[in-house]
């Protein structure tokens, strides 16, 4: 059943399509003339970029290829990338094939050949990206998105198996999601070497490294999800890790949240951070990171700190507004909802946070394509069109189960065993678009809720048809099953779902995920996942280039009504409040067994304490995590409303980002690019050589400078901060802190410099705003204050510094002379803390700000480092 006209991909779509998912030759010594490839035009490891063409002359090792632009580049086999499928017609055809070749009889391989044919047909099922990619390709290649591995033995030996197998998944084209809770806390006893340990965060810096090193069958880096649970006595260091700059760059971090933890936060309750006792006899052979199964067994747990929960809830939810990091999921709620409740906990997620797993678990990911079922007669969804689609998908995905390699059994044997699926969508937005719903109004509530209960019954019902005719996963009991919050949901609205499963079995233990799609959604050139649109017109930076985006249904509109305004249906992520996004998520998570992958979209000046309660918000929802991202809060992303590319000057626009849940599909599809103020700054103009990149205006200081001083209590000492200003505009800055001679003195002269120098050095726009930027909440070992009077270290007091100045500058009269020295008297909101040490140092044992005076000699509080000894 195939179109009668060829599927036409063009631009981007075709890009993606010949880059991910056709099948390709590896050898490209064997390229010949007239050949479809993909060219490397721009060999630059941060920001490549690849075109479409044909070969149309080779001599030896260089070929001239003429792109789908008309023009004609010269390149090296080495960097082409050859394709065997052009078409998409071909791809369905090889993964209708492939997904059938597990039935049993050769009538029905021909039966579902056909009807797997059908649902791929012109894209109304999308399939994960790693079964179009692999399927029939290569023994070596997994069918499978993402992976949970085990939490990693508490040993030596066991991080780097677990290292291994992340490596070995990674390598195959697998995302892993990895729970860090089994290892034991910094600065821990470790018995065997005599010595203490370096703590969880400091091996999930190891994995993440590892994680950015590894190139996956050429087509998309790896992904990593690391977790903590809340009682771990790591967790602060978790949860600010990345205000540290290079210690973990290559994964999501997010952390699990328990009822009980929840319910302190809001009875203002205190939170003990715990870890077993490593010195128990059976702590080697039996801790896998599960703390209730350790307690049921009467094993000794010991309190490492004891703080208020509203405090530790206060810092994630700073650190989530500042830099979309760390996620959270509530894992108690997850596992209370999961099907698997009574047999296979949820353990963590993928990377981009949509599934959760138990330890072995594996993503098996498609997506229907909404956007295909709008019936234009009725003006509605083709409800008896989707409901075939959903019932052929369920198929589709759990054949993907057996036809897929497995590289580990400890996988094989998991998967068979509760064959976990996961069924999506992509084109919401645009189905809502032709339906006059505007996304996030009450109205969608109640058509989102509509939409997916009606796909999750008949997907369920499909499910267990399949279990009638060939079994039932094998962990599978009824009544268990029945239990679980989800299907006490389901059962309760479609009735004839339970008497099905309790007739005829289930044949998976989950069924349908929301996962954000980036790439797929992108090809086909509709809204992805459950998102809506980013904006209207957009430009993506990907492994592939630098492309300018136009949704079609938008410019199809502007096209018949021109010199219209869009009407109020067609809305962007960054027209919605933040609550919106929320309440859509909740609304599609009532009928979604697994999870989500949903970004709240929040304004620049979303505050704290909005984060905290859309926090919330989503725990008293029925979500099961939440990300939000604040415009600005990240220097880079993928996605962007200004035209920026590799760093030269863009057009004037605000930039937004997409999801972080999608970060890790960010880390897949491309080093991103930097798209803030910063690259104007350090932008190349059309008229500079390469040897003169920048503007060599250098603003001479003059003999008398007017500023003031600002003075900061730090993590360092007292710090005072002195602005001086050329014609309103700051244009140096002094710093001085601690005493003179020692390392701390020594590096804030530096810093003052520095800045100086960026403030005077040519003319790029606004730059003590973005000093402000790139300054402000950079951590350190400690801080000072809490809320918005809290400092983080002596460059986050210099970013406080310049905004009270800009601030003052704004909103006052003429400043005081240069000769007057202005101590604000807003000090003491910043600086709340008088038991900060004066005259610390940096210890050049440990690096932490412990040095002290003390017995005629410098000491070190912290690791006991002297430089006497």
């Amino acid at each position: 059943m195939k179109t009668m006209q060829p599927t036409k991909l063009e631009g981007l779509s075709e890009k993606i399509f010949l880059d991910r998912y056709a099948m390709k030759n590896a050898d490209t010594s064997l390229t010949k003339v007239g050949d479809t490839v993909l060219v490397l035009t721009k060999d630059d490891p941060k920001f490549p970029a690849k075109e479409v063409g044909e070969v149309i002359e080779r001599q030896g090792r260089q070929v001239k290829v003429k792109l789908r632009s008309g023009e004609i580049v010269e390149s090296a086999v080495e960097k082409l990338t050859l394709t065997l499928e052009n078409t998409p017609e071909q791809m369905w055809d090889r993964l209708a094939a492939a997904m059938a070749s597990v039935e049993t009889t050769p009538e029905k391989r021909q039966e579902w050949t056909e009807k797997f044919r059908y649902i791929l047909d012109d894209w109304k099922l999308v399939p994960g990206g790693r079964i179009a990619a692999g399927a029939d390709a290569s023994d070596e290649l997994t069918l499978f998105n993402c992976y949970v591995i085990p939490s990693p033995h508490d040993s030596r030996g066991g991080i780097m198996a677990t290292l291994s197998e992340m490596t070995e998944i990674m390598a195959r084209g697998g995302g892993v999601g990895i729970n860090l809770s089994s290892l034991r806390p910094r600065r821990a006893i470790v018995r065997g070497v005599n010595g203490s340990s370096s703590g969880a965060v400091s091996w999930g810096g190891l994995f993440s490294y590892t994680t950015g090193l590894i190139e996956q069958g050429g087509s998309r880096r790896g992904a990593l999800m690391l977790m903590i649970n809340d009682w771990h006595p790591d967790l602060l260091d978790f949860i600010t890790v990345k205000q540290t700059m290079g210690q973990i760059t290559n994964a999501n971090l997010s952390v699990c949240v328990s009822n009980s933890f929840m319910k302190a936060v809001k009875e203002d309750l205190e939170w003990e951070l715990v870890y077993p006792d490593t010195a128990d006899p059976e702590y080697d052979d039996i801790w896998d990171g599960d703390l209730a199964k350790w307690k049921q067994l009467g094993k000794n747990v010991i309190t490492y700190r004891t703080l208020r929960a509203r405090d530790i809830w206060h810092t994630i939810i700073e650190s989530a507004w500042k830099s979309a990091e760390p996620g959270v999921v509530f894992m108690e709620y997850y596992n209370e909802m999961s099907n698997s409740w009574y047999f296979n906990p949820i353990i963590c997620t993928n990377p981009c946070g949509e599934q959760g797993l138990p330890a072995w678990g594996v993503c098996n990911l498609s997506a229907v394509n909404l956007s295909k079922f709008y019936d234009e007669k009725n003006d509605d969804v083709d409800w008896e069109e989707l409901g075939k689609v959903v019932r052929y998908s369920v198929r589709f995905l759990d054949n993907v189960i057996d036809k897929t390699p497995y590289h580990f059994e400890e996988n094989r044997k998991n998967q068979q065993g509760e064959r976990r699926i996961g069924m999506g969508t992509m084109g919401l937005a645009e189905l809502m678009i032709k339906l006059k719903i505007r996304y996030g109004s009450p109205e969608s509530l109640e058509f989102l809720d509509k939409l997916y209960g009606f796909m999750a019954r008949e997907a369920y019902l499909a499910s267990a048809d399949i279990a009638e005719e060939k079994g039932s996963f094998e962990q599978f009991v009824a009544d268990k099953f029945l239990q679980s919050g989800f299907m006490k949901n389901m059962t309760s609205v479609y009735p004839e779902v339970g008497a099905a499963i309790q007739s005829k079995g289930m044949r998976n233990v989950t069924v349908i995920t929301q996962a954000p799609t980036g790439s797929t959604g992108t090809m086909v050139g509709t809204s992805t996942g459950i998102e809506p649109y980013f904006a209207f017109e957009y430009y993506r930076q990907s492994r592939l280039g630098f492309d300018k985006q136009l949704v079609p249904i938008a410019q199809a509109w502007k096209d018949e009504h021109p010199n219209e305004e869009l009407p109020d249906y067609f809305v962007t992520a960054m027209d919605l409040s933040a609550e919106d996004h929320i309440r859509v998520q909740a609304a599609i998570q009532r009928w979604v067994d697994s999870s989500i992958s949903k970004t709240a979209n929040c304004p620049s000046d979303f505050t704290v304490e909005e984060t905290k309660q859309l926090y919330e918000l989503a725990f008293d929802l029925g979500c099961k995590g939440v990300t939000i991202y604040r415009d600005g809060s990240r220097d880079v992303q993928v996605l962007s409303t200004e035209k920026k590319e590799d760093g030269k000057d863009a057009a004037s626009g605000q930039s937004a980002a997409a999801a972080p849940a999608a970060d890790a599909k960010a880390a897949k599809e491309s080093p991103a690019q930097p798209l803030d103020s910063l690259n104007k700054a350090l932008s190349i103009s059309a008229g500079d050589s390469p040897e003169r990149p920048f503007d060599r205006q250098y603003k001479r200081r003059p003999q008398v400078l007017r500023g003031a001083t600002y003075k900061f209590n730090t993590p360092l000492g007292m710090a005072y901060i002195t602005i001086n200003d050329i014609e309103g505009s700051p244009i140096e800055i002094f710093l001085n802190v601690g005493k003179a001679g020692s390392d701390v003195f020594a590096m804030s002269e530096a810093l003052g410099r520095v800045c100086s120098l960026f403030l005077r050095y040519g003319d790029h726009g606004d730059k003590a705003q973005l000093l402000i930027k790139h300054l402000k909440g950079i951590g350190g070992s400690g801080a000072i204050g809490f809320g918005p009077n809290r400092v983080e270290s002596i460059a986050d007091a210099v970013a406080k510094a310049l905004e009270m100045h800009v601030d003052y500058a704004d909103n006052a009269d003429p400043y005081v002379t240069a000769t007057q020295e202005v101590v604000m008297e807003t000090t003491a909101q910043y600086a709340v803390s008088k038991d900060a040490a004066t005259s610390l140092d940096l210890c050049p044992g440990c690096g932490s700000a412990s040095l002290v005076n003390s017995e005629g000699c410098k000491n070190c509080t912290n690791c006991g480092y002297s430089r006497c000894s």
